[in-house]
């Protein structure tokens, strides 16, 4: 799986525009965005599957902590606190199984966000190419 560290690193690569080279530039747009699009899918696909886990994972601690659980989850885990129904909610926010699987979705919405971003930046290059090849031309007296 790729990291927001792999994302950011390559992004500072791929953001770069060699002015000499603006035809080239132009070229590599589908290219560039079609990449962080597959990256963009594939995070998308990893952060739905977390929050199905995560959701049964909800599930099974509500069980736990409410006493509803099977008596062999008991005997690994013992728990004997009766828990009341208000005060349910501060469990299930202080557990560390939660938490972690909330974290992981968390980065995943950071990925999700920074790749957006990216590939709103390459909806504008295009845009961006011409006003430097126009720049260019009026420095040059062509316009």
């Amino acid at each position: 799986m790729i990291t927001l560290d792999d994302i950011k690193s390559q992004w500072v690569e791929d953001s770069k525009i060699d002015a000499d080279l603006l035809d080239e530039e132009s070229l590599k747009i589908p290219q560039l965005y079609g990449k962080y699009l597959n990256y963009l899918s594939d995070v998308r696909l990893l952060k739905i599957k977390k929050e199905y886990d995560y959701k049964i994972l909800l599930k099974d601690k509500f069980e736990y902590y409410t006493g509803k659980a099977e008596p062999s989850i008991y005997q690994e885990n013992p728990f004997d606190i009766k828990v009341l129904k208000t005060d349910l909610s501060l469990y299930m926010d202080a557990d560390s199984e939660l938490q972690i699987l909330q974290s992981r979705i968390n980065y995943y919405e950071e990925i999700i966000f920074f790749l957006d971003k990216i590939l709103r930046c390459l909806n504008d290059r295009g845009y961006q190419i011409k006003n430097s090849i126009d720049w260019q031309k009026f420095m040059q007296g062509s316009i």
